[in-house]
Formats: structure tokens, sequence, C-alpha cells
């Protein structure tokens, strides 16, 4: 046994050395290979990286946009000239190439090209609907830091990962300083978020009144008699309606500019479908079908919800005239406001088109002050005619032109409605309307912010919200901020602490336990960083494996042992 000692010790030696040789040349041809490949890795990465990030932004753009998905489909029909729902083919694409760039990973660069296009073409076509995400901001800012801080957060493990194992490299210096720089930035996002929801309950202010637009054309054919039937059943408290003279000087309501979408003038009057609304008289307008379009299109996707009963009533409806709309106004007690499109010049009533409206309103029998006037044109005559007349002006005006206009209702796209000027009107006693508002967390934004009334296509949403999705005062908007930054910052030091722990854990095997491992094949990370850590330590140590390996390759390692026993 003593003659065989030496024999097993060197033995134990000679494994080691050709394992730290063999490990040794399989780390540099790794190393040479790896060095060309990470170049493109990092690529990729950032390429995947930038698309979701991009495809991220534009889901929630379109998914804050979809009060505006009505605005957006008759801004398509007016360039193409066929109605459509375009929002579809939009998000169908932006859902598969966002399921396809986190879950899959691949595609990186078409889902790329797809999304910049996408982007290109509503910058073109609705640029003013950007506005929107920072709008929806206001509503969802606070939500989005705490989600924001959490998931940086849980980033935190990897990161801690790359940056306490090994020697300090540039890119684990670079990768630690922008985690650290990010993770304070969220901390301090707060200060730049700004919500009028963040208030006192005690400062709420009256909920804002809801305005029919064109009725309730979620639920029937716009500008229709059912339509604002309808919107009477969602307790609105006034008709929006957009105005036509016909070629007989009959106010009527419609919205486009022909006829072609919203009736079936295309059976009747093939050859003058293309023609303006205005050039037919009313016995012709009268004739057509107001609601077969919204039963054959279903622009809201609702009629699968109608009854039997309107379904059929919504197919015999027929265009109306404003006579009709200020009537019905008077029997409800509702207020009507109304935009009125000047007829071509070769019209016969083109310079009698205001008198016609004045006429329509003194026959209806409607109170005055009922009507809220919003046409600049002539706006001395109509007021020195009908004095009482509510002046409305759709025009951002400073307060002091506004007065000398004797307008005191300002009616504004709420892209334009900024909290500070709400709150400014608010306080020099002008009202303001703002369109068009559909959803629950516009809504809530603009009650917080002290918004009179506003003009909507879904009456029937804005019903079912009786208070603010959220309202927090200032002091509990602080307390959860803080708070959520001190748990994230424990986490955060705590992940780094246990990174650090278990990788010295990792250097203090030895090498018994290392070939024990190789030996076994356990399948595990731990024991190849284990195997990295023995082979470069003896590297460093002077153990040089190309001589070791050399010299048993010249002597043969059987003769050795062989010579060893016999001796």
């Amino acid at each position: 046994m003593v003659k065989h000692q030496p024999l097993q010790v060197y033995e134990r030696q000679l494994c080691l050395s050709c394992l730290t040789g063999i490990y040794g040349c399989r780390w540099k041809r790794y190393q040479r290979s790896h060095d060309d490949s990470s170049k493109w890795e990092c690529s990729w990465f950032l390429i995947l990286c930038s698309s979701f990030l991009l495809l991220l932004v534009w889901s929630y753009f379109w998914w804050e946009a979809h009060n505006d998905y009505n605005e957006f489909n008759w801004l398509l029909y007016n360039r193409s000239g066929e109605w459509s729902d375009g929002t579809v083919p939009i998000l169908t694409t932006t859902l598969v190439g966002f399921s396809y760039t986190a879950f899959l990973m691949i595609g990186v660069l078409a889902v790329l090209l797809t999304t910049i296009t996408g982007v290109v073409s509503i910058d073109d076509l609705w640029r003013d609907e950007w506005d929107i995400v920072l709008i929806s901001l206001q509503s969802t800012g606070p939500f989005l830091h705490i989600g924001a801080v959490a998931a940086v957060t849980a980033l935190g493990w990897l990161v801690a990962g790359q940056v306490v194992r090994g020697d300090r490299t540039r890119f684990q210096v670079l990768l630690l300083l922008v985690y650290l720089f990010v993770l304070l930035a969220l901390y301090l996002a707060p200060f730049a978020i700004s919500s009028p929801c963040i208030m006192d309950r005690a400062d709420l202010k009256t909920r804002p009144a809801v305005i029919g637009r064109r009725g309730a054309p979620m639920l029937a054919p716009e500008n229709t008699v059912m339509s604002f039937n309808k919107a009477l059943q969602q307790k609105v408290s006034a008709f929006e309606a957009d105005v036509t003279i016909s070629m007989d000087g009959v106010p009527f309501l419609m919205r486009d500019q022909t006829l072609r979408r919203t009736t079936d003038v295309a059976r009747l009057f093939p050859k003058r479908q293309h023609d303006d609304a205005s050039l037919f008289n009313w016995t012709e307008i009268r004739s057509l079908s107001a609601g077969l379009w919204f039963l054959r299109d279903d622009p809201y996707w609702t009629v699968q919800f109608m009854s039997t009963k309107d379904r059929n009533r919504a197919g015999n409806q027929t265009v109306c005239s404003l006579l009709e709309l200020l009537r019905l106004a008077t029997r409800t007690n509702r207020s009507v406001i109304f935009s009125l499109r000047r007829p071509p010049p070769q019209h016969p009533r083109y310079q009698l088109w205001i008198k016609d409206v004045q006429k329509t309103i003194q026959r209806s029998g409607i109170q005055s002050e009922q009507v809220m006037w919003t046409l600049d044109w002539y706006r001395k005559t109509v007021r020195a005619a009908v004095p009482l007349l509510q002046q409305t002006s759709e025009e951002r005006l400073p307060v002091e032109e506004l007065k000398e206009r004797s307008s005191h209702t300002l009616s504004l796209h709420y892209s334009q409605a900024t909290v500070r000027e709400i709150r400014r009107l608010s306080r020099s006693n002008v009202s303001l309307n703002v369109y068009p508002v559909n959803e629950p967390w516009l809504y809530s934004v603009l009650w917080c912010s002290g918004v009179q009334s506003v003009s909507s296509d879904a009456p029937q949403i804005l019903r079912k919200v009786p208070h603010p999705i959220w309202i927090m005062s200032p002091d509990e908007y602080c307390l959860i901020w803080i708070t959520s930054d001190l748990i994230s910052a424990a986490i955060v030091i705590g992940i780094f602490i246990f990174q650090k722990w278990r990788m010295s854990g990792m250097r203090s095997y030895n090498p018994e336990q290392i070939m024990l491992s190789a030996v076994v094949r356990r399948p595990s990370r731990d024991v190849n960083i284990m195997k990295e850590k023995l082979i470069f330590s003896e590297i460093n140590n002077g153990v040089s494996s190309t001589d070791e390996l050399s010299i048993y390759t010249e002597h043969g390692y059987e003769g050795y042992t062989r010579d060893g026993i016999s001796r």
C-alpha cells in the first residue's frame, strides 16, 4: 500500500492536468468563437428590445385611442369613400406582432418594420391623435409608475447575476450604472407626474353633464329620431347635431358631405350618389332610408345586441330635419347644440341659409336660450335677430374676446382642454364643453379637472360612471409613492447581497468536489462555473497544462503506470 500511494497521488495530479489542458483548449476555442458572435448577439438583443418597446408604446396608443375609433373610421371614409372599420386590421396586426416578439422572440425585423410603417402612416393621417398618449398618462401615470418600479426591481435579479460574477469588466460596470440610473429615475418620476385626480375629495366639482352627440349613435343610426330618443333614455342633458340646408331651404341633419355612407342614395339615385348632400331637395332626401346602412355595416359592433323590435325600427328610419329635433328638445326640455355646414356657391339658398335656420328655430317653439349657436359667420346678425340664443364658440380664444362676442360657452376638442385652461375658464365664469368623450377614464379626468359638460357618442357608457374611476389625496399618493420606492430599494439590495453570497459559495468548492461532480455527470450550471474557476486558478498559479500534456503524450500514460507498478 505504501508503494502505491505516490502513484495514486500522481495519477490524481495527472487527471487534473489533463482536464486543465482539455478545458483550457476548449475554452480558448469557445472564447474565439464567442468574440465573433457576441457582437451579433448584442445587436440582435438591442433590435429585439427596441421592437418590444416600440410595440409596447404602439399598443398603448391604440388602447387609449379607443375613445376616437369612430372619428378614425370617419376620417378613412372621407379619404376612400368606403365605410369600414379600419381599426380591426391595425389592432390585429399589433396584437400578432406584440405576441410574436414577446413570446417567440423571432421575426424581429419584420415586426419592427411593420410597426414603424404604421407609426409613419398614422402620423400622416391622424397626427393630432398622438396627444391622447400624454392625456392618458394623467389617468394611468401613477399606476404605470408602480408597475415600472416593480418590473425594474425584478430585473435586478438578472443584473446582479451579471455584475457579481468574476472580475469587474467595463460591460459589468456600465450595466450596473445604467440599471442604477434607471432605478433612480423611476424613484423620482412622481415629481413629473401630474393628474387632476390627485386632489382632495371635497374639491371635486359637480358631475359633468352629458350631451348626446348625434344622439346615441352606438345604439341607433346617427342623427335620426330613434338615435335621439335612445339618448333621452340615457339621461342626456342636451342634443348635438350637424345641420345641412337642402335645395328648397329645409335644414336637415347630416354629418357627411354626401349621402352615400348613411343612406341608400346609391340605390335610388345611383348617378347622383357622389353629389353634395345639400344638392337634393327635401322630398328626395325624405325618401331615403337612414337606417339600413347601420344594420348592414354594424359600425359599432352593437347590432347583435339589439332587439328585433329595435332592428325593425332602425331599418325604417328616415333623415331627420332640424325642425323635428328642435320639437323633440322642446317636449323633453333639452338644449340643442348644432354645427351648420354652409352650402356650395351654386346652391340656390347660398345667401339665405342663415335665415332658413332662424325661421326653423322660431317655428319649432323652442325657447331661444335652449339653443347653442356655434357658427361664427353672421354671429352679430343672428344675435340681433334672436338675442337670447346661447352664443357658443368653437375657437379657443382669450376670455376677454369671448366676452366681447357675448360667448359664455366654449366647445373644444379634449386635446385642447388642458387642466390649467379648464380651471382658468371656470374662474372666469365661462362654461366649457369638451368633445368627443366616450371612455370612462377620459370622462373621469375631465370631471376632476372641472369641466361642465361633455359631448359623447356613447352616453350609455358614461351613464355608468357615477364618480371618477379613481381619486386620491396628495398625502395618500405620497405615501404610496414613498412606500413602493422603499420596498423596491430593500428588495434590490437583498438581491445583490444574495447573489454575492451565492457566487462566493461556489468559489469554496475544492478540486475533489469538482472532479466528483464531473464523474457523476451532474447537469448543473454551478458545476460548469466551478470547473472554469478551477481551470483558470490552476493556470494563474503557474501550471502549464500544455507542457504537462506533451510530457504524457511522449511517454504514454499506460507505459508510465506499468513502469510504476512493476517497480
